[in-house]
């Protein structure tokens, strides 16, 4: 039997898609969220998203987009809760979650679709209350985190990968943003092959398009002749923002002073919060401070505007689900220097959008700097590749795809009585 989908549960407890990415817990996640639920809506599917409320002067109800509503849980102290005290809260989370479906006509909700092992937790007792799917979304995890993790990161707690697990055995499908995501699901954590969908994320490809650099950089105050040098996203040992200051003063020193610049957009972020000035300190020490402009979260239509003006953007960090900031940078023409790590892999094509790096020496990053900035014809020749590269991840086609995850995973759940009876 098939069961339409109408209405969605989307769960993302510890972060707000309402949120401005790049500072705190929004990153990535939040976008996914927000855009997912935009194109979803588009379609005539109702989303509904649960997140925390982290203040008493949010609405309990907030209509994101047409039919996109997001609901500010009251669960813990609104300010100043650490991430890893969340998981006190998910039974007061989880049962006012309960209770708005509760209010509605029975059968309101036809999935659930959490994000992240917080939610997961949440999602596994509304799928057993309402009788819905769950499709879940790790988006990151622990057992590849601790395998990768930056100096003065620390390990994720054993409590988070018990609750991971428990998601694998649970949830009906599982969406992975790369193939290499759904690798690591059927091996790190036993998920059966069937139950794992890979589906990319997406681009917004109207905000993030192609513009003139000299209109970008006239805008920002940035010099139209400069090597601009351009990382984006939270400020914590994960990303690895030393490595992009410590391979620009590489190149400062070496000649490149004068056209040198590099911006860092974004704001600390988990263990970052710890030591909030370290990155402004490190510049200092490396001699780079007046080569360095440090700039505060921004919007994301401000956003493409400073990946327009970068000559290249870095993405160095330790492990990425996807990334998608290079996917971003390089609609908007700008080609990308990134890790050889997790969804990076993907959302890079090594040689012709961008370069891959093996490893974290910032001697490597700036021979891979130098490259794309000297070497004749390629900047130009990445910079077409790039935008036919990101044209492929656009949200409509995400949104298409979990449409046939939530499918599936509703055939899936209705299947197994039937089977059972057999």
């Amino acid at each position: 039997m098939s069961s339409p989908v109408r209405r969605v549960a989307m769960l993302s407890a510890h972060t707000s898609p309402l949120e401005q990415p790049g500072d705190g817990d929004a990153g990535g996640m939040n976008v996914y969220v927000l855009e997912l639920a935009r194109r979803l809506a588009a379609r005539s599917v109702e989303v509904e998203i649960f997140t925390r409320a982290t203040s008493s002067s949010q609405p309990p109800i907030v209509e994101a987009l047409p039919g996109v509503l997001v609901r500010h849980v009251a669960a813990g102290p609104f300010e100043n809760l650490d991430k890893h005290a969340l998981p006190s809260q998910m039974c007061t989370f989880v049962r006012d979650v309960l209770r708005v479906e509760a209010s509605h006509p029975a059968g309101w909700f036809d999935a659930v679709h959490s994000h992240y092992w917080l939610s997961g937790q949440v999602g596994m007792v509304a799928r057993d209350r309402w009788g819905v799917p769950l499709v879940h979304s790790m988006h990151t995890m622990a057992k590849v985190k601790n395998a990768y993790l930056a100096a003065g990161d620390c390990a994720e707690p054993v409590g988070r990968v018990a609750g991971e697990q428990q998601l694998v055995e649970c949830s009906d499908r599982l969406i992975a943003n790369t193939q290499d995501e759904a690798r690591q699901l059927v091996e790190l954590y036993g998920a059966g092959a069937d139950q794992v969908e890979v589906v990319h994320p997406g681009v917004d490809l109207d905000r993030f398009r192609p513009r003139p650099r000299p209109e970008a950089r006239r805008e920002l105050g940035l010099d139209d002749d400069a090597d601009v040098i351009l990382f984006a996203g939270r400020i914590q040992p994960l990303k690895a923002p030393d490595v992009v200051l410590e391979a620009a003063a590489r190149m400062i020193h070496g000649g490149r002073r004068d056209r040198t610049v590099v911006a860092v957009v974004g704001g600390p972020s988990g263990s970052g919060l710890e030591r909030p000035t370290a990155l402004v300190e490190l510049a200092a020490r490396l001699g780079i401070a007046d080569r360095v402009r440090f700039v505060p979260p921004v919007a994301q239509d401000q956003l493409a505007l400073w990946y327009a003006a970068a000559s290249l953007v870095c993405v160095p960090s330790y492990n990425e689900s996807f990334g998608l900031v290079a996917i971003e940078a390089q609609a908007c023409g700008t080609p990308v220097v990134a890790a050889r790590v997790g969804g990076l892999t993907t959302a890079v094509h090594d040689g012709l959008s961008g370069l891959l790096v093996d490893g974290h020496d910032p001697s490597d990053y700036a021979d891979a700097f130098v490259r794309v900035l000297d070497e004749p014809g390629l900047h130009p020749s990445m910079s077409s590749a790039a935008v036919r590269h990101a044209s492929r991840f656009g949200w409509e086609v995400t949104a298409e795809r979990t449409l046939e995850v939530y499918a599936d995973a509703s055939h899936r759940l209705y299947a197994l009585p039937q089977a059972v009876g057999q």
